[in-house]
């Protein structure tokens, strides 16, 4: 696995040149969205032009949930501070006092499409990994369930072969550890707090902080989850759903700029006039173009090649893959 991560190193200092590199991730993630068959029959991702998004991309109800998934799951990767701080956190409050920072491995890219991604790596995840399953008894090796955890999400009738303390761990979302003591907690990820789950084996809930309420981290007793609220103002959730914003706009008005009342912030329209300008160019030739316009210092790419375990109908396999820049959709798991 070619892994193709970006990191924070300096603060925002310009707010379009900051929404420019927060686009690019984003926009990257909607031209993968796009069902296979139409990418196919459109000569493969790189022959999809910019102005073309439009016509090939459907927003689901559950897109913004998704990439707000994956959001963490790339902020935890990439080291943000914002999103690594608060996680931390909650992991204390499940008895997890690591000094490292934080690792994650997504387990469901795309749980209302066709396309299931298990993202790990062998230098994360070693045969003695535990996971804390917050109830009594010794903590699960979690390479070992991996397969059976990735059966009960195709098959709900094999959830009864899982252990008893994690059988609802096919409801997670990102698994997270710390390599320092290889101890893993199991999260749940939702746009909307009140679609939080509790579950056997799930320990954190990851949720936008709520207008008005405490944005404190503190343990439901009811659903035995450790809350984790990520800031709105001038923080992660901010930027995310300006950039979410920008490139829903964007392709709704047919990779125009949006008309002001959609758009009305400066800079929001002005990283859209950075996109129109470039609508004739395929898209990832504009995700790699922007990069000359995002913020000097802002993010670094990290491109490293690893080793990464699928796990397709239940079996377990090691393989080279792609995950980042060049797109890749599994069909592991039949819906």
């Amino acid at each position: 696995m070619r892994i193709h991560q970006e990191k924070q190193l300096s603060p925002v200092a310009d707010e379009v040149l900051a929404l420019t590199a927060v686009v690019r991730p984003i926009l990257r993630g909607v031209l993968y969205a796009i069902k296979r068959e139409v990418v196919a029959e459109m000569g493969g991702y790189e022959g999809i032009k910019l102005k073309i998004l439009p016509r090939a991309y459907l927003q689901g109800d559950g897109d913004c949930g998704i990439c707000f998934e994956y959001a963490v799951h790339e902020a935890l990767r990439q080291e943000d501070g914002r999103v690594v701080e608060r996680i931390s956190d909650a992991a204390k409050l499940c008895r997890l006092n690591a000094a490292s920072t934080p690792k994650s491995i997504l387990f469901g890219l795309e749980k209302t499409g066709s396309q299931q991604l298990i993202d790990t790596a062998d230098n994360i995840l070693t045969p003695e990994s535990r996971l804390l399953h917050g109830t009594r008894g010794q903590p699960v090796k979690l390479r070992k369930h991996l397969s059976g955890i990735a059966t009960a999400f195709r098959k709900r009738e094999a959830v009864s072969a899982l252990p008893y303390s994690i059988r609802g761990l096919w409801k997670a979302d990102l698994f997270v550890g710390f390599s320092d003591e290889d101890r893993w907690v199991a999260t749940t990820v939702k746009i909307n707090r009140n679609h939080l789950e509790g579950a056997p084996g799930l320990r954190i809930g990851i949720v936008p902080a709520g207008e008005g309420a405490s944005d404190a981290i503190v343990k439901d007793e009811s659903k035995n989850l450790i809350i984790c609220p990520l800031h709105h103002d001038r923080n992660f959730m901010q930027i995310f759903y300006e950039g979410w914003r920008v490139v829903q706009a964007f392709i709704k008005a047919q990779a125009r700029v949006p008309k002001e009342v959609v758009l009305p912030s400066p800079a929001e329209r002005e990283v859209a006039r950075i996109l129109e300008q470039r609508r004739d160019f395929p898209v990832v030739d504009v995700i790699d173009a922007l990069g000359v316009f995002s913020q000097p210092g802002l993010l670094v790419t990290d491109d490293k090649q690893v080793q990464a375990q699928i796990l397709s109908s239940g079996q377990t396999a090691n393989t080279d893959m792609v995950v980042a820049p060049t797109p890749l959709q599994l069909d592991l798991f039949d819906h």
